[in-house]
C-alpha cells in the first residue's frame, strides 16, 4: 500500500518537471587560472620550445638505470584448487550434537559450538556449586576470564506458565 503511494508523488506532473528542468540555463563552469592554460603558451616562444625539446643528458642517465630482480621464485603446490590454505589450529571434538549431520564436529580450542554455550550455561543455572567457571574452562578448553564474563553477561531464558486464576485476573 505504501508504494503505491509512494509511486503515485513520485509520478506526479513528470512531464513538467522534466521540460523545466531541461529548459533551466546550464551554470557556467568557472574560470580557470591563466598560467594553467597550455594554449597561451605560443604567447612565449621559448617556453614551448623547452618544453618539447629533449635533453640529451637526462636521456643518457635514464639508459644508464638498470633494475635487476634478485627475489627467488614462489613455489606454488599444486592442490587442485580443492580447499583454500588457512591457519592450522588444535581443534577438539564436540560435546554435544543430536542434529546428524547439521552439527559442528570440531571446534577451534579456545572455542564453543551454540548448542555447548547453552548447555553449560543451563548446567551452571541448575548447579552452580558442582558446574563452576574452573570446571566449565577445563572441561571446553577456555580461558578462565572469557568463562567468567561469559557466565555474568549471558542468561539462558526461562519459561514460566502462569496458573489459570493468574490468567483470568489480569483479563479482568
Amino acid at each position: 500500500m505504501g508504494a503505491r503511494l509512494a509511486r503515485v508523488f513520485r509520478t506526479f506532473n513528470v512531464e513538467s518537471r522534466a521540460h523545466r528542468e531541461i529548459s533551466r540555463e546550464k551554470p557556467r563552469p568557472a574560470p580557470r587560472h591563466s598560467t594553467s592554460r597550455l594554449d597561451e603558451v605560443p604567447d612565449h616562444p621559448g617556453i614551448k620550445e623547452e618544453i618539447y625539446r629533449k635533453d640529451d643528458r637526462l636521456l643518457t642517465l635514464l639508459k644508464d638505470v638498470y633494475v635487476q630482480s634478485r627475489d627467488l621464485p614462489v613455489r606454488v603446490k599444486d592442490g587442485g584448487g580443492e580447499h583454500l590454505p588457512h591457519k592450522q589450529g588444535e581443534k577438539r571434538l564436540t560435546k554435544l550434537g543430536h542434529l546428524g549431520d547439521v552439527d559442528v564436529k570440531k571446534v577451534p580450542k579456545g572455542k564453543i559450538s551454540i548448542v555447548e554455550a547453552l548447555t553449560l550455561l543451563n548446567n551452571h543455572k541448575l548447579n552452580p556449586q558442582i558446574w563452576t567457571a574452573e570446571k566449565i574452562a577445563v572441561e571446553y578448553s577456555l580461558e578462565l576470564k572469557d568463562v567468567n564474563s561469559l557466565l555474568e553477561f549471558f542468561i539462558p531464558f526461562t519459561v514460566q506458565e502462569f496458573p489459570k486464576e493468574t490468567r483470568k485476573a489480569i483479563k479482568s
